[in-house]
């Protein structure tokens, strides 16, 4: 079976109105054209969040985190470097476009 993927993340806000009101999951995944187990998934996960944050866990981050904070010349040179590449992509972009 395919995954099918949806911002349901986006949706959270009005499933939690629709939730406080009474709606079962599968009304609402009706309503919104998802599936019931991707209404569920969604509650579950923020209510384990909510749940960890009460606890005083905060939410996880992406990545791993920095054995130090970056200095304000080494954000610079980080954000320099990063608008070099975006410059060297946009560069190539307009090259093989054809454009000048």
């Amino acid at each position: 079976m395919p995954r099918k993927y949806t911002k349901i993340k986006e949706l959270e806000p009005e499933v939690f109105r629709m939730k406080s009101e009474g709606k079962t999951n599968r009304e609402i995944a009706e309503h919104f054209g998802v599936t019931r187990e991707q209404i569920r998934e969604l509650v579950k996960r923020h209510n384990r969040n909510e749940r960890n944050i009460k606890q005083g866990n905060p939410p996880k981050t992406k990545g791993r985190p920095r054995k130090r904070p970056m200095t304000a010349e080494e954000e610079k040179d980080r954000r320099i470097a990063q608008l070099e590449m975006e410059v060297e992509l946009l560069r190539d972009f307009i090259h093989l476009t054809g454009r000048k």
